[in-house]
């Protein structure tokens, strides 16, 4: 018998192999499945991780614009209240102290019947309104909206209307 002369005779004898071109390779498949699964936790971690801090900055930002969107609201209907009807024209949006002067602005609010008590819904942040519930003087209830502008200058909110 021969053989080619890069590869060695094997030895005589029974039940003899012959040697392994390349040596075994065990437990590869499982090294790859476990770091495949690892980096895969990794992954989803931080992209979990992520998702929950945008998530969260996304509510505390809605709650920020709607407790600004309150307070705007409030400081205008209580100046209206308490019969400040200067102040309560200088709390308006720009637009609306353009449409009409301060006097105009008094002899309509002294003229509309008061609203005593007011409830505020949630701002909405597509039509830039508060849903208002208010109880006026006589009793009645009505369901308003407070029309919202955000001032240029100062990026706080100014209340442009409240009405039906």
């Amino acid at each position: 018998m021969t053989t080619a002369p890069h590869v060695p005779v094997p030895p005589q004898g029974p039940g003899v192999q012959p040697p392994f071109p390349a040596p075994p390779v065990e437990g590869k498949g499982r090294r790859l499945g476990w770091g495949l699964g690892i980096g895969a936790g990794v992954l989803v971690l931080v992209c979990g991780g992520g998702l929950a801090a945008l998530i969260g900055l996304g509510t505390s930002v809605t709650g920020a614009l709607d407790e600004q969107a309150h307070a705007a609201v409030n400081d205008y209907l209580g100046a209206l209240r308490d019969e400040r009807f200067d102040q309560a024209y200088g709390l308006l949006c720009d637009q609306s102290r353009r449409e009409q002067t301060a006097s105009e602005f008094r002899a309509r609010a002294e003229a509309e019947e008061r609203i005593t008590t007011w409830q505020l819904g949630r701002f909405n942040t597509v039509e830039m309104s508060v849903p208002v519930t208010a109880t006026r003087q006589s009793g009645q209830v009505d369901q308003l909206e407070a029309s919202l502008d955000q001032n240029t200058s100062t990026g706080q909110f100014e209340v442009c209307e409240v009405g039906e």
